[in-house]
């Protein structure tokens, strides 16, 4: 079966207060987007498909040739932005993922596990769901006495309802990552229906559910074990939350392979650094870019090595070694600056 992701780019992140689109400011040393798009790209077996606003050009000029870009020329919703993607892939995948752009954290491992769940199920819609607390945003996944997905909630609509207590009370909520079969989302994609939003008309993708349990078509939901692969960055703060657990992935996947992190809370390393065993790191240590480190070095504390190559059995303290390669055994002063980007 060939399986499709549409990654959702296009909203612009005004609650950023920011010059740039939220999904390109950056988490764990790349922009939000790329995090999402690398997972796509392990994943699928055509070339994801980000939706994009009108006249946004970041997104293009970080993927280049690597994407499949479809334009949302207004903003109206997740459901609208999905409609988008249909010029694109309506024939060409059996499975169709939904995600958004704003989700760092979501694994590419995950992103498998939905799509074999959903083609081992033969159901319409196959999404994820996380486990919150109540007083949570995230739309509640409503299950009848059987326990089958009957819909998605919104905080909002569920207020107006007359058992909204009871709602507001469901603590699945939806992560907003969905996988399709593909003919059905195609075939029924036009058939959302226009709903009143703070922001103006919009039509929402959780509609899907609704159309699909309508139909008589089996909707699952599968819970993720970790929560923070459903978190999203729509403010600066939650930038800060998102940073967090990213920072805290980090960390303890080097401590599971034989890392020594001195202080966890107090030390930062991006995603595609390489560490060697035996290593020790100290506070206030920042390992960035594409940095790889050796083994049994002592880096820090108040250390930044940022795209270098650190060899094996280095000292490294108080320094800022950047763009530059270290024999095994180099010990580099405290306060000073290797730079060989010149």
């Amino acid at each position: 079966m060939t399986l499709a992701v549409v990654i959702l780019a296009a909203g612009q992140g005004t609650r950023m207060k920011s010059k740039k689109q939220k999904i390109l400011h950056d988490v764990g040393g790349k922009p939000m987007v790329q995090h999402v798009f690398e997972a796509a790209i392990a994943v699928a077996d055509l070339a994801p498909v980000l939706v994009v606003g009108t006249g946004e050009d970041g997104v293009q000029a970080l993927f280049g040739e690597e994407g499949s870009y479809v334009v949302q020329p207004r903003q109206s919703g997740t459901g609208h932005a999905t409609m988008m993607a249909k010029s694109d892939l309506h024939g060409k995948a059996d499975q169709v993922i939904v995600t958004y752009g704003d989700m760092p954290l979501l694994r590419a491992s995950t992103l498998t596990w939905l799509a074999d769940a959903h083609r081992q199920s033969s159901a319409a819609v196959t999404m994820l769901s996380v486990l919150g607390e109540e007083g949570s945003s995230f739309g509640r996944v409503a299950r009848d006495e059987n326990g089958r997905v009957e819909e998605i909630i919104e905080v909002a609509e569920a207020r107006q309802r007359a058992n909204s207590a009871e709602l507001l009370a469901i603590r699945e909520l939806n992560a907003g990552v969905y996988c399709f079969d593909g003919g059905w989302l195609w075939k029924n994609i036009d058939n959302l229906p226009l709903r009143q939003a703070r922001s103006g008309q919009e039509y929402y993708l959780t509609d899907m559910i609704g159309l699909a349990v309508e139909q008589g078509r089996l909707v699952e939901a599968l819970t993720v074990e970790d929560a923070d692969e459903c978190l999203g960055a729509g403010t600066r703060q939650e930038l800060v939350v998102v940073e967090k657990a990213f920072r805290q992935r980090a960390n303890e996947h080097w401590m599971n392979r034989g890392v020594t992190l001195m202080d966890p809370d107090n030390i930062y390393i991006d995603q595609d650094v390489i560490i060697g065993r035996d290593t020790i790191i100290w506070p206030n240590t920042f390992v960035q870019g594409n940095s790889r480190v050796g083994e049994d070095c002592n880096i820090g504390p108040n250390t930044i090595i940022r795209n270098a190559q650190i060899g094996s059995s280095c000292r490294i303290e108080q320094a800022t070694v950047e763009n530059t390669i270290l024999a095994d055994g180099t010990r580099v002063k405290p306060y000073t600056v290797n730079n060989d980007s010149a």
